[in-house]
């Protein structure tokens, strides 16, 4: 009997992610620019706002990028090698159903030599992980624990196949936040940023993605780069946190004295990852968006 003819499913993040903008894009639509050419995407996670755009706009031109390597290469095997990556996620959804917290266990504590393999170690830690979380011990080491999944979907084959057409022309690399000055230049340019969150707890960082702290003094360099960016035309979006340091930077005259002091806009959001069960649910966010110079 031959094998059934794979079903299509419209490209979407295929990994889990905290804080992730899945669920946000309908309240995000209305401020994303209508004209643009060439789509940046510097802290790329999930990418759901990505996903989202290259559906709207079919020749989309998008550079995805991200300081975290792991994540950079889990992309660009999807996009140049999904069906060696597919079968090392179904090996993975094998082993784990056998026995899965000594498998989770011993696939998280591997160093493993092929960028496919590492990508497959990747979205198998994601599929099966506490709450999708990816965080890093101050060696760099993913150190988060088993989730409690009966039957985790590890290896979607449609969906990573679908994935793969989508990602063929973008162009995908691991770089900082900050060297997007050296590319977006121009009003045909939009750039979202989605960093992390500047903390308003004490147990906020929980969902720090990278051994690296994102700092208050690079979240006034990232203001920075978004100020310098709109200075040039370039329409840019940007999540954060909706509290007082945020506000301000944003509201900083000094620091957008050549372009209009970008819109702030509340952002109903849910959170699902904090310490303390009580405090998750709905929170207010911040969208912050460029304003364009009349000309």
């Amino acid at each position: 009997m031959s094998a059934s003819a794979p079903s299509f499913v419209l490209p979407r993040p295929f990994l889990k992610w905290a804080g992730g903008k899945t669920r946000l894009i309908g309240q995000y639509q209305p401020y994303f620019p209508e004209n643009f050419k060439t789509y940046y995407e510097p802290f790329l996670g999930g990418g759901a706002v990505f996903f989202y755009l290259a559906q709207q706009h079919p020749c989309l031109q998008a550079v995805l990028t991200d300081i975290n390597p792991e994540l950079i290469n889990a992309y660009c095997c999807v996009r140049d090698k999904v069906e060696e990556l597919i079968e090392l996620l179904d090996e993975h959804q094998s082993e784990h159903g056998k026995d899965n917290k000594e498998y989770y266990y011993w696939v998280r504590s591997r160093s493993y030599k092929t960028d496919t393999e590492k990508a497959a170690r990747l979205i198998y830690l994601n599929r099966t992980c506490y709450n999708g979380l990816y965080r890093e011990n101050s060696k760099g080491e993913f150190n988060v624990p088993i989730g409690r999944y009966k039957n985790p979907n590890i290896c979607q084959k449609d969906l990573l196949r679908s994935v793969s057409s989508l990602l063929t022309s973008a162009q995908i690399e691991v770089r900082k936040f900050d060297e997007i000055l050296n590319f977006a230049s121009t009003s045909e340019d939009f750039v979202y940023f989605d960093p992390p969150y500047y903390p308003i707890s004490a147990t906020s960082n929980f969902t720090a993605y990278s051994r690296d702290n994102f700092q208050e003094s690079e979240q006034i360099k990232l203001r920075d780069v978004f100020a310098e960016l709109a200075e040039r035309g370039v329409k840019v979006m940007l999540s954060n946190s909706n509290c007082d340091f945020i506000k301000a930077i944003y509201s900083d005259s000094q620091a957008f004295k050549r372009v209009p002091i970008p819109k702030q806009i509340e952002i109903s959001a849910s959170r699902g990852i904090n310490s303390n069960s009580c405090k998750r649910g709905k929170v207010k966010e911040l969208l912050i968006c460029s304003v364009e110079i009349d000309t």
